[in-house]
């Protein structure tokens, strides 16, 4: 396999781990009231993630796992998809 093809894979993981995230992300709101429909997952993911940083940072005084556990995987994933293509 080439280089290309090893950071596409590596791309794709990371993204795969970002969508668990996000999954995960919303039931944590949903344990706190903040409901989401599920088709519009996708669509409010940038309200739930903002949702969940001012929640963690109210309840604990810092940030919860769950959002740098999808803030990083994606823009990797972003990063690796790049590198692919300059390669």
């Amino acid at each position: 396999m080439s280089i290309e093809g090893y950071l596409l894979m590596a791309a794709l993981v990371c993204g795969l781990w970002a969508v668990v995230s996000a999954v995960l992300l919303t039931v944590a709101l949903d344990r706190r009231g903040i409901k989401t429909p599920f088709p519009f997952i996708g669509a409010l993911l940038f309200r739930n993630l903002g949702l969940y940083k001012k929640t963690t940072l109210e309840e604990r005084g810092k940030v919860g796992p769950l959002y740098f556990s999808y803030v990083i995987p994606i823009n990797l994933a972003l990063v690796l998809a790049v590198c692919a293509l300059v390669f």
